[in-house]
């Protein structure tokens, strides 16, 4: 039985930490020309900085807030084969400062979509399931295709246009429910994202929300479909206690990242994620959070161990383990667990 059509996780996924020198800056050792590139000051409070290829280099949206996309020619400059070239920008660059970015590939290119009712221009890896869509909204119920082959896990959108929020839609919430990446807020129920309607193999459907379909708005979609043994997209119940719950992966994780979403005191807790690059040995302590600026933040509150088959939460902290409460999760592997690339225990 094939497990997973990829062998090596590392090349479609990878973090690499780097240092900011405050000049020209090419980072190597991505392993492949990314797609969309996310960056993040590791030694200091400063923005979330996400790009990709298909809106281009320089364009600049960040995590941690609603504003509209803007164009840093200093920030990063180019997509390269592996890896990616810096400016002298400060928020992902800055001479001393130290950095993580994460890293995807898409296509290294872009396609026409118009398998919904509007077109949208496509960089789509149906292998490792991820997708960059970019679309112009109408205003009005529609459809959008996004070229994954199969039905959307998890969707992280934002209006580059307009000052309106990151939306989320999650499988282990469904179709009524939406997150924010950018606030702290707990799930909220709305048919103006998705028209209480799951993603299909071709297409996402979106309603009247500014913040997924605005008339003229350009809106760009990150698209993430489940592959065995490389990613995985769930949910867990929170226990209140430092043996805190397994979540199994099939795959020892490279990157988590969890979001305590309903029950309990939902409200008010950061998204959290942790990757093995940072924290290299149990309990993996070293989180960042996407929806503020804070710098590494390494307590026992962040407890994760990254196992060879998943993840177990090692915290009473609110953010990943209040008694009873649904989290959330996105995660990437470091390994599979079986195949020609076993995970081993760290």
């Amino acid at each position: 039985m094939a497990y997973t059509t990829i062998k090596k996780p590392s090349d479609y996924f990878n973090t690499v930490l780097y240092t900011g020198n405050g000049s020209t800056n090419a980072q190597t050792g991505v392993g492949f020309q990314p797609d969309f590139t996310w960056i993040k000051s590791r030694s200091n409070a400063e923005n979330h900085n996400l790009f990709d290829a298909v809106r281009g280099a320089t364009k600049r949206i960040r995590s941690n807030g609603a504003e509209a996309e803007d164009t840093r020619t200093t920030s990063l400059t180019a997509f390269d084969s592996d890896g990616f070239t810096l400016g002298s920008g400060s928020q992902v660059n800055t001479s001393g400062w130290t950095f993580a970015s994460w890293n995807w590939l898409g296509a290294n290119g872009t396609s026409a979509n118009t398998d919904g009712s509007i077109s949208s221009t496509v960089s789509a890896s149906t292998t490792s399931g991820f997708s960059i869509v970019s679309y112009t909204g109408t205003g009005s119920l529609a459809t959008v295709g996004h070229g994954l082959g199969v039905a959307p896990a998890m969707i992280i959108m934002k209006n580059r246009s307009t000052t309106n929020g990151w939306e989320v839609y999650h499988q282990s919430l469904g179709n009524t429910k939406y997150m924010q990446l950018h606030t702290t807020s707990a799930e909220g129920t709305s048919a103006t994202r998705w028209n209480n309607t799951s993603p299909t193999s071709t297409v996402f459907t979106v309603n009247t929300e500014g913040g997924v379909n605005s008339s003229g708005g350009n809106l760009i979609a990150y698209c993430f479909a489940e592959k065995t043994g490389y990613s995985k997209f769930g949910s867990y119940t929170g226990n209140g206690n430092a043996d805190g719950t397994f979540v199994y992966t099939g795959f020892k994780p490279a990157w988590v990242l969890i979001k305590h979403a309903s029950g309990g005191t939902a409200g008010g807790e950061s998204w959290n994620l942790q990757d093995v690059k940072r924290s290299t040995y149990n309990p993996s302590i070293i989180s960042l959070f996407p929806n503020t600026s804070d710098a590494d933040n390494s307590t026992t509150n962040n407890s994760l161990d990254i196992l060879s088959n998943g993840f177990k939460v090692r915290t009473v902290d609110n953010r990943l383990n209040n008694s009873g409460a649904t989290y959330i999760y996105m995660a990437f592997a470091e390994e599979p667990l079986v195949g020609d690339n076993p995970a081993t225990a760290r």
